[in-house]
Formats: structure tokens, C-alpha cells, sequence
């Protein structure tokens, strides 16, 4: 009755729990950002699919792509690791709430010397005795001063913010294979304009040739045209190696060789999507790195209580019983049989300051985990503003840029009517020329700069990802 009275005691101290209870630090929020004005608002019927936001650019080949990615990506299966290694902490936290029994089965030889002194001790005779032992123990610490619960509350937000770890890490693979799928394609078109230009650029060699020979046009009319053809085909050569490097990051991305993979051109650029903004409060639970940050302060703050736990005693009750004998025959039976049970209380007394120190290094680790997620949540706001002013300038640097194009091609035809009418030399229509293609790359590297910028601020608002429940609920 004692002992169970003792239980019972030790049960209904356990509902308190030494340290702070959690509170989310305060961050300065803005009400909107900056730079929203003209964005659209994000809500639940929103085009963003849940998670897939790659959809958003219409592209199944992107789509194939991101998918073997989440399945094959190397980065991603290491982030997935830790967390898996971060939930078997979680696992074992919670068996420590539970009874621990052991069981020992062993056979032991003794030895005592018959005298009184060392002297004697060396000079006399001694007796051997075996021993055999058979025991079942079972031993459960009550968790009175909640250290056991503050450390569970600890694992569990650690693995939390390995989960939204393995998000943030998952959601930067996707954005760097987007940015090289569109940043590739784009760059498919700019290949064809170059072997457009290029056909151009050798009508006009061989129709100044002709000239040439006709005597209507000088050798340097034939010298400016081939130092223009060459040229371009030096551009269209160097776009070849640049495309070779985004192809081969992008089989590394997908977990594959590349000297394994290949990435027919395509003809078709991906359209820039409309992104929903949300708030910036809703960022807080948007952004999985932000997520992590701040799981990572619940974890440090569970840790101030398990150090503070250490001051107080820890009560254990243990229950052992089994067979001991010197010989194999009858070893288990009623006579040799052994029993003990009883609680045992411990603690510290004096260790040198070592708690007070552990203290005191927990309430640093957890000073130091708020103001790591406070610079995360700036960081991010500042992320966010950053790519909507972008996409903002480069948009209306497109508009300017499409209207310089549109001006460039007229001056280009005009140039060209007056150079076969004889009007104009030719160097007259290289400068255009030259301004016509600088003009097409121009516009295609603004739409190439918009889509990642796009990207970017996609996965500056978190991506398609949300916060997730806690360990104990999906559970």
C-alpha cells in the first residue's frame, strides 16, 4: 500500500513540468508588402495547385521532370534521412515514459581469501564458489518534475523542423530545376534566332559577292559581311556549351548521369504564370525555412526545462525477483528463489556549478534560436519584396524592350529595300542588322530574367508548401 500510494504521488506530480512554456517570439510584421500593389491576393481558389506549384507554368515535360526529382534527387534523400533519424529520437523519448524490464540470466566463480590480513590473506587458503543467476527486473522513473516530458516536447519540435528542413531543401531542388528547365528553353529560342540570323547573314555574303563581281560592291563590303556571319556563328557556338551545362545540372537534380540524359529542344517557351501574393502574416506558416526556425525555437525552449529538471530529485521504483543458486540442479526452484522492490530517490548535492552552467548555456541556445528565426522571417520579407520589385521592372522593361524590337525590324527593312536599290552601302546595313539581333536577344533574355524571377518569387512565398500538423497528432 505504501508503494502504490508512492505511485500515486508520483503520477499527480508529474502534471506539472519545470521550465517555460512556449511562446512565439514577436517579429516585426508588416501589415502588406511594399511592393503588392497590383498583385493579385492569394485564397483557396487560387490557381496554385497544393504543393505542385510547377504546374503553374504548363509544361508536362516540367512536370515529368520535378516528379523524378522528388522521387530520385540525392540532396533531398539526405534531408529525408535526418528526418527519419530525427523521428526514432521521437520514438525513443516517448519508451522512456514507459517501464524498462531486463532480464539476466549469468554464471559467476568467487573467491575469498580465509584470514584477517594481507599477510594472512597471501599465505592461507582459499575457497572457489560458483554461482548461477536468473533475474527479471523492472524499473520506471517518474517523471515528477516533467524532464522527461520537456524532453519528448524538445525531439518532437526537432523533428518538426527536420521536416520542414526536408521541405525548405525539396522546394530548393525544384526551384533550381525550373530555373534551369526555363532558363534552357528560352535559350532554345535564342538557338534558332542566331541559325535564323545566321541564314540571313549568308544570303547577304553571297548576294554581296555577287555584287562584288559585278562591280557594284567593294571588298570591304565582302570583309564586313563574313566578319558578321562569323560572329554569329561564334554566339550560336557558345550558346551550345551554356545549354550543355543547364541540361547536365538538371540529370544531376533528377538523380541521373548525365551522359544518361538528354533533353530534346523544344520549340515552345513556357507562358510567365500569374502568381497569387499572400499576406505577410501568412508567409510565417508558408515558408518551411520559417517553419523550421521556429520549431527549432520550441525545441530550445523545452531544453531550458530539462535543464532546470536536474535541480530537483528523480524518484525511481524497481521491482527484481528471481532464482540464485550454485548448482545447475534445483537452480530454479521456490527455495532459491530472491525478490526486492522499493523506490529510490536521488539527486545531486554538489557538482560545481555544472546545472547552473547547463542553464545558463540552454537560455543562450534559445536567445540564439529566436534571433535566428527573426532574421529568418526578415530575410524572407525581404526575399518576397526583392522579386516583385524585379518582376515589376523587367515587366515594364519588356514593354520598352518588344517596342525598341518593333522599331528595330522596321529600320531593318527599310535598310535593306535601300541597299538592294543601291542607295546605301552595305556597312549601313550591318550597324542595323547588328541593332535588329542585339534587340531579339534583348527581349528574349528579359522574358528568360522573368521567368526566373518568377521562380523565385514563388519559392520566396513558400511554394505549394504548408505548415504540418505536430508529430503527436499525425500519430
Amino acid at each position: 500500500m505504501k508503494l502504490l500510494a508512492m505511485m500515486i504521488c508520483g503520477l499527480m506530480l508529474s502534471a506539472c513540468a519545470i521550465g517555460p512554456d512556449y511562446k512565439r517570439p514577436e517579429v516585426i510584421e508588416p501589415v502588406q508588402f511594399k511592393e503588392a500593389q497590383g498583385w493579385r491576393q492569394a485564397n483557396p481558389s487560387d490557381s496554385l495547385a497544393r504543393g505542385a506549384w510547377w504546374e503553374l507554368y504548363g509544361d508536362r515535360q516540367l512536370n515529368d521532370l520535378v516528379v523524378r526529382l522528388n522521387a530520385s534527387n540525392q540532396t533531398v534523400a539526405q534531408a529525408e534521412a535526418r528526418f527519419r533519424q530525427a523521428k526514432a529520437l521521437v520514438r525513443s523519448s516517448r519508451g522512456a515514459f514507459y517501464p524498462s524490464v531486463d532480464l539476466s540470466v549469468g554464471k559467476t566463480r568467487a573467491s575469498q581469501g580465509t584470514g584477517s590480513s594481507s599477510a594472512s590473506l597471501s599465505s592461507s587458503s582459499s575457497g572457489i564458489r560458483d554461482t548461477l543467476n536468473a533475474q527479471l527486473g523492472v524499473s520506471w522513473e517518474a517523471d515528477i518534475w516533467g524532464k522527461l516530458r520537456r524532453g519528448l516536447e524538445a525531439n518532437e519540435a526537432s523533428a518538426e523542423a527536420s521536416s520542414a528542413d526536408l521541405a525548405a531543401m525539396r522546394l530548393s531542388q525544384q526551384s533550381e530545376l525550373v530555373q534551369s528547365y526555363l532558363q534552357l528553353r528560352v535559350m532554345d529560342e535564342q538557338t534558332r534566332l542566331l541559325q535564323a540570323t545566321l541564314d540571313t547573314y549568308q544570303r547577304s555574303l553571297k548576294m554581296t559577292e555577287n555584287q562584288y563581281r559585278a562591280g557594284v560592291a567593294g571588298k570591304d563590303a565582302i570583309a564586313q559581311a563574313q566578319t558578321q556571319l562569323k560572329t554569329t556563328q561564334a554566339s550560336l557556338i557558345d550558346l551550345i556549351w551554356q545549354r550543355a551545362q543547364l541540361e547536365n545540372a538538371i540529370a544531376v537534380l533528377i538523380g541521373e548521369a548525365p551522359a544518361n540524359f538528354n533533353l530534346a529542344v523544344s520549340k515552345d517557351i513556357p507562358a510567365l504564370p500569374q502568381i497569387p501574393v499572400s499576406l505577410p502574416s501568412q508567409l510565417l506558416e508558408r515558408r518551411p525555412d520559417i517553419a523550421s526556425a521556429e520549431r527549432s525555437v520550441i525545441a530550445a525552449n523545452a531544453n531550458i526545462g530539462v535543464a532546470k529538471a536536474a535541480y530537483y530529485p528523480d524518484l525511481t521504483l524497481s521491482l527484481a525477483g528471481g532464482y540464485s543458486s550454485s548448482t545447475y540442479e534445483d537452480w530454479i526452484s521456490l527455495p532459491n528463489r530472491f525478490w526486492s522492490v522499493g523506490p529510490k530517490l536521488a539527486m545531486t548535492l554538489f557538482d560545481g556549478g555544472q546545472r547552473s552552467a547547463e542553464v545558463d548555456r540552454t537560455v543562450a541556445s534559445y536567445d540564439e534560436t529566436v534571433a535566428k528565426y527573426r532574421q529568418t522571417v526578415l530575410d524572407g520579407f525581404r526575399e518576397v519584396e526583392n522579386y516583385m520589385v524585379q518582376l515589376k521592372v523587367l515587366a515594364d522593361e519588356a514593354v520598352v524592350s518588344n517596342e525598341a524590337l518593333e522599331a528595330a525590324r522596321e529600320s531593318l527593312r527599310l535598310t535593306e529595300n535601300q541597299y538592294k536599290a543601291g542607295l546605301i552601302a552595305y556597312l549601313d546595313v550591318v550597324t542595323v542588322q547588328a541593332t535588329a539581333l542585339s534587340n531579339e536577344r534583348t527581349v528574349l533574355t528579359l522574358l528568360q530574367s522573368r521567368l526566373v524571377a518568377s521562380v523565385q518569387l514563388i519559392a520566396a512565398l513558400g511554394g505549394g508548401w504548408e505548415g504540418q500538423t505536430s508529430l503527436a497528432e499525425k500519430e
